[in-house]
This record gives C-alpha cells, structure tokens and sequence, in this order.
C-alpha cells in the first residue's frame, strides 16, 4: 500500500535525485530525477556499459552515490532504510544468478531455500510444512508446480530462470527486479520469461525491466527509461520513446522500431 507524507502526498517507492556514482575519479552514472510510484512497472534499456546495472545498485544499495546534503536516494521517503526491509520489499532475477545453479537439489528446495537466502535448504535451521507450502504456491503461481521434484541440474535454461524468479517470489516481494532475465533463452524460455513477468505485473506487483531489447518489455510495462553513456537518456512512455530515431540515437546505429498488440521490435536499417 503506498505512503503518503505529512500533507498527504504519496510517497514515491524510490527517489533518486541528483545522485553520481564515481570510481576511479570517473562518473559512471548520474541520475539528475527519477520517481518510482508503488506498483508502478519500469523497462530500463540502453547499450552495454551504459550504466543500467549500476542504476539498479543504487536501488539495491549495493552502490551509494556521493554524498549530498540533501540525500541522493530515497526508499519510501527514507534516507537511511533499514537493509532487511528493502531485501523484503525487493526480489531480484539475474541471467548471472542462473550460473550458481551448480548442485544437484529438487526444485522444491531451491524455492523454499529464497525463504532463508540459501540456496537449497538452510543448515541447522527447521524447515516446516508452511515454508514447503509457500514454496509450492509460488511454483503453482508460475505454472511450474509440475517441476517441484525435479533434479534442478536436469531442467532447460529456460526452467531454471523460472524457478529462480519463484524462489524470489516466495518471500512476496512488492518489487521484482528482473536484470537481462532473457540472456542465453531460446524462443521457448523467452515466451516463459515474458509471460511471468505479466503475471506478476497482472498480481500489482512492481516490475523493473533491465534489458537491450524493446522485445523483452512486456505491454503492462508503460515507461521506459532510456540510459546512455552513464547518463539518463530520456524518461517517458514508451509508445513515444520506443520510435525508430529515438533507438538509434540511443545505440547509434540505424534501427527501426516497429510494434504489434503492445509488442515492440527492433530491426537493423540495413541500405
């Protein structure tokens, strides 16, 4: 439920304001304004090395800004949150999460470990039929219950990512953060991917998109934020910014934009 401050205003789920990341004497992102309402679903896009990672770390707090009287960044009208409220608040699904899927364990128990953090099952710590149970809703949400005791190191690329995003959806995240989610998918995990982030966006959950691809924003994604050599390139709706001469100035090179039923397309403009 959003908050709202002393004169009532809604109270945005993160601010970030005049924030600069620097290393090495270098900038590699400043965010001049960026609000994020409750619910509220975002597609980052934009070239490698752009900054859109670091832009997430900065919502993570993983990487803080330089230091501003007034401070950079705000989590729910907070300055200094506490660490385990954000971890709460947010879920997170990475292509490189997908790389310490390394042990041979049920399915089952990799969802219920995203109530602990672990993955797999916690050592010296009760495991009891409510967390089993959390753990088989969050399948049965994604359409997956029927992997629940398989060997995870036997399942498709595309299986493993969604079984990742339901160990993160156990914990009733408010915000998914799904960081390149469709990197190393064939066509079939892509559709699988896609769907499930309409899903959680269908259950009024905060989807945050980061991506190369206009083709990975699903349509309940309204707002792209387009970063480009460590700054924001443009904020807004998509239908206006999702345009032929928009994406290539953005990658620079001739694209052309196309879109169907709330789907976007990037092509190469080739003479």
């Amino acid at each position: 439920m959003a908050q709202t401050d002393a004169a009532g205003r809604e109270v945005p789920l993160f601010r970030i304001r005049d924030a600069s990341v620097v290393r090495g004497g270098k900038t590699i992102l400043h965010v001049g304004d960026f609000s994020l309402a409750e619910g509220e679903h975002v597609a980052l896009l934009g070239p490698n090395g752009a900054g859109k990672s670091t832009f997430i770390q900065l919502l993570t707090r993983e990487v803080a800004p330089l230091w501003r009287e007034e401070p950079p960044v705000l989590f729910r009208g907070q300055a200094r949150p506490r660490l385990d409220e954000v971890r709460r608040t947010l879920g997170i699904v990475s292509s490189t999460m997908h790389d310490q899927v390394r042990v041979h364990l049920p399915v089952i128990d990799i969802v219920t470990g995203g109530l602990f953090g672990t993955l797999g099952l916690p050592l010296r710590r009760e495991v009891g039929e409510t967390d089993r149970a959390l753990a088989a809703d969050a399948l049965e949400r994604l359409g997956i219950a029927g992997l629940a005791d398989r060997d995870v190191m036997t399942l498709s690329t595309g299986q493993v990512r969604r079984v990742l995003v339901a160990r993160e959806l156990v914990r009733d995240p408010q915000v998914l953060i799904f960081d390149e989610p469709c990197t190393g998918l064939d066509p079939e995990g892509m559709y699988h991917v896609r769907k499930t982030m309409s899903t959680l966006a269908a259950e009024g959950r905060s989807v945050v998109l980061v991506t190369h691809y206009p083709e990975d924003i699903v349509p309940a994604i309204g707002r792209v934020l387009l970063i480009k050599d460590a700054e924001v390139f443009a904020d807004g709706p998509k239908a206006e910014l999702l345009t032929s001469d928009v994406m290539s100035a953005l990658f620079d090179v001739p694209l052309v934009a196309s879109e169907a039923d709330g789907w976007y397309a990037l092509r190469g403009a080739y003479a």
